[in-house]
């Protein structure tokens, strides 16, 4: 695929999925048997990613140990104050080597990184899906430029579809990024009425985004497919029976009967019986209809 660099975007405080995240910050929520910012990383480092970088700020620390796990150099960006999509991305500019693919931290996705390679200019490229509404969040012309963009427009509107925070920067874009501020609304906006283009790929598979609890619980059954999984350490007695469930690493569960549709985070204690209930590491319950 040729060379390139990766950031993931990880600095926000994932305020929609409290309190999950007054304990894990949202990249580091587990999505099966690994935090998903691990499991992004890796899906980068592997597709040839020569620099990795990911911004940190809500619970830095708990960043550091997590990225430790990992065989391979990322470089972690802690933000004191955070700086946006745009500020995040340029705060590496004198030392990525573009094309940089850019990543929301928070999305469940398989990543189009061959096709966005090669749709490259020294713009921005967006990944584009099918919309989720009629309406979709971004409209695409003829030939799958951007035409329609956070209400604005821009030309003739062919399709719609939704972006899913997945970008490719090329040498332009990452020279004139604004060093604080949004990726969409303060670069690729200006840029769009300057009279510029925004190419886009299509991905022909949905993505989701952990957008709160039900989202958080459905990405892990998606994951699962059938069966449960027990991470290492965990424990399980007998009279507890799991049911399409994850129970993470060292977490332990007690009591007698059926675990069901249910998320036990690692390190966690939790009481059986349960049914779509996520248990925080410090055994707080929260019960998803």
């Amino acid at each position: 695929m040729g060379r390139f660099s990766a950031f993931v975007l990880a600095a926000g405080y994932g305020t929609r999925l409290r309190p999950l995240t007054d304990e894990i910050p949202k990249p580091l929520l587990p999505v099966g048997d690994e935090p998903l910012l691990l499991s992004t990383l890796r899906v980068l480092h592997e597709a040839g990613a020569e620099e990795l970088w990911v911004n940190v700020h809500h619970m830095h620390d708990q960043f550091t140990s997590a990225l430790q796990r990992l065989p391979f150099k990322v470089h972690a960006l802690h933000e004191p104050r955070i700086l946006g999509t745009a500020g995040g991305v340029a705060a590496v500019r004198g030392q990525a080597e573009p094309p940089l693919i850019v990543v929301n931290g928070d999305i469940v996705a398989r990543l189009p990184i061959a096709p966005l390679l090669e749709r490259a200019g020294s713009g921005l490229t967006l990944a584009v899906t099918a919309p989720r509404a009629t309406t979709g969040s971004v409209g695409l012309g003829a030939r799958g430029q951007v035409v329609r963009l956070r209400g604005e427009v821009f030309g003739q509107e062919h399709a719609a579809a939704d972006y899913m925070g997945v970008a490719c920067l090329g040498a332009e874009c990452l020279a004139t990024l604004p060093a604080e501020g949004c990726l969409i609304g303060d670069w690729a906006l200006p840029w769009l009425r300057r009279g510029g283009s925004i190419e886009t790929v299509h991905s022909p598979t949905p993505f989701r985004d952990l957008g709160d609890k039900a989202s958080y619980l459905e990405v892990n059954l998606e994951w699962l497919g059938g069966g449960s999984h027990v991470g290492a350490g965990a424990t399980v007695p007998a009279e507890v029976a799991l049911e399409r469930s994850v129970v993470g690493a060292g977490a332990r569960l007690l009591g007698a009967g059926a675990v069901q549709e249910s998320v036990v985070l690692p390190g966690a204690t939790a009481t059986a019986p349960l049914s779509r209930t996520i248990v925080l590491p410090s055994g707080r319950r929260l019960d998803v209809p």
